[in-house]
Order: structure tokens, then sequence, then C-alpha cells
């Protein structure tokens, strides 16, 4: 069964100000990573959430494998992503 994904409002913004080409490259990839998100998504050091490799960009986000849902927090360039969180 696939994870369902939800975006924060910030992660919603973050993803409409990206470039066609960068924001189909981001959808592209959660859209893969909703049947198994373990595989796609790598914990952060010392945080509880997740980050997702998509090119040049990260998602962060917090899996709840209960709910079976991927919750969305943040997403952008990987050279100032991780100073947002």
């Amino acid at each position: 069964m696939a994870f369902k994904i939800i975006l924060s409002d910030e992660a919603r913004w973050q993803l409409k100000k990206l470039d066609n080409a960068a924001a189909s490259q981001v959808l592209a990839k959660l859209e893969e990573s909703k049947d198994d998100p373990t595989h796609f998504f790598r914990r952060l050091a010392g945080r509880e959430e997740y980050k997702l490799r998509a090119g040049d960009y990260r998602v962060i986000a917090n899996i709840l494998l209960k709910e079976q849902t991927i919750f969305i927090t943040s997403l952008g360039h990987r050279k100032n992503i991780y100073e947002k969180i």
C-alpha cells in the first residue's frame, strides 16, 4: 500500500518557487518513493527528520509509519536547505 504525501504550507510555498524542471524532478521522486519510503529517504544525523535526494534538491520530511504518511516539512537546494531546519 502506498504512503500518503502531505506538504506543509512552507513546503508548498517552496515548491511553487522552484522552476518547472526542478519541481517536476522533486515531484517525480516523491511519487517514486510512495511505495517504499524507507528505501529512498535517509535519516538526518542526530534528528528525527528524513531527507530525500532529488538531483540538487533535498526534501525534508517526517515519515509516520503507523499512519502510512510522509509529511514534507521543507524542501530546497542542497546548498542551503540544512540551514533552514
